[in-house]
C-alpha cells in the first residue's frame, strides 16, 4: 500500500504544479492585454489633442506676502471697562537729556543793545553797519529820491534829509536793539547815539515823519507846525558866495614859432669898463 500512496502523492503534486503554471500564464496574458490597451488609448488621445497641448502652461506668480496674517482675537487687546483702568504717574527720566528745556534766549541778561560802528546812512532813518540794515522804528523813512513842494516849487527834500542825518551821525557808533547776529533783511529797531534817541532827533528836526500810533506823534506835529526840515521852505541859496566868473584864455598876439613874424633887432648897449682894481699889498 505504501508505494501506491507515494505514487498518488507525486501525481497530485504534478497536477497542482501544472495548474499553477497555467494560471500564471493566464494572468500574465491578461495583464499584458491591459497594458497594450492603455498604450493604444494614450496614442489615440495624443493624436486627437492639438499640437500646443504639449507646451507646459506657465505657473501663475504668487503674490509676495508682506505681512503675516494675525488672528485679531488673539493679538487684539482685551476689552476693558473704564472703571478697570488706572492712571499712574510717568516714570522719572533716565537722564537730564530727556528733560524738555525752554529755548535759550538770543539776548544775554545784561544786554543793552548791539553797537554798530561806522554807520552809513543810506536814507534819513536807515543805517547800514556791521552787516546790519536797520530802519529806525516809529518813523516813516524819507526816501533819498523824494521831493517836497513849497509854494509851487519842488525841491529834493529826500537827499537834504539824508545829508542832515549823516551830519548828525558823523561816523559815531550807534547802539540798536537788534540781535547780536546780523542778517540781510531790513530790521526795524530803536537806536541811540550816546543818550540821544535817533528817532526822536529825526522827528524833532523835521527830517522824518512820525508813524501813526508811534511814540513820536506829538513831536512830529510840533515839527510840522514849526515848518522844520521837510515841512519847511526850500533851502535858500542866496547866502552862498557867487560862483566865480569863467576865466577866458588869453589869445597870443603872435603865433609861437611863426617864421613869418619879424624879429625885433636887439638894441645896442655900451659896455661899462670895469673900475680900477687896487694894487695888491706886498
Amino acid at each position: 500500500m505504501r508505494p501506491f500512496h507515494a505514487a498518488a502523492a507525486v501525481l497530485t503534486i504534478l497536477v497542482m504544479g501544472a495548474a499553477i503554471t497555467a494560471g500564471g500564464r493566464a494572468v500574465l496574458h491578461d495583464e499584458n492585454g491591459r497594458v497594450a490597451a492603455r498604450a493604444q488609448a494614450g496614442m489615440a488621445a495624443q493624436s486627437e489633442a492639438p499640437a500646443t497641448s504639449a507646451i507646459p502652461r506657465p505657473k501663475a506668480a504668487r503674490p509676495e506676502a508682506h505681512s503675516t496674517a494675525i488672528d485679531p482675537e488673539v493679538v487684539a487687546p482685551p476689552q476693558l471697562q473704564p472703571e478697570e483702568l488706572e492712571r499712574v504717574e510717568p516714570r522719572a527720566p533716565l537722564s537730564d537729556l530727556a528733560l524738555a528745556r525752554p529755548p535759550k534766549s538770543k539776548m544775554p541778561d545784561d544786554w543793552n543793545g548791539t553797537k554798530l560802528f561806522q554807520p552809513i546812512a543810506t536814507a534819513a532813518g536807515v543805517i547800514q553797519a556791521k552787516g546790519y540794515s536797520v530802519a529806525i522804528s516809529g518813523i516813516d523813512i524819507v526816501r533819498q529820491d523824494e521831493t517836497c513842494a513849497d509854494g509851487g516849487k519842488s525841491w529834493t527834500c529826500g537827499s537834504r534829509a539824508r545829508t542832515a542825518f549823516r551830519a548828525f551821525l558823523r561816523g559815531r557808533a550807534v547802539v540798536c536793539a537788534v540781535p547780536p547776529e546780523g542778517g540781510r533783511d531790513l530790521i526795524a529797531a530803536e537806536c541811540r547815539v550816546g543818550n540821544q534817541d535817533v528817532g526822536q532827533w529825526l522827528i524833532e528836526n523835521g527830517w522824518a515823519r512820525a508813524a501813526k500810533g508811534g511814540p513820536y506823534v506829538e513831536a512830529g506835529e510840533k515839527a510840522r507846525t514849526a515848518r522844520k526840515g521837510i515841512f519847511g521852505p526850500a533851502p535858500s541859496l542866496s547866502g552862498l558866495p557867487p560862483a566865480p566868473a569863467p576865466v577866458a584864455a588869453a589869445q597870443p598876439t603872435q603865433p609861437i614859432l611863426d617864421p613869418s613874424a619879424t624879429a625885433t633887432p636887439p638894441t645896442e648897449t655900451t659896455a661899462t669898463p670895469p673900475a680900477d682894481q687896487p694894487a695888491p699889498s706886498e
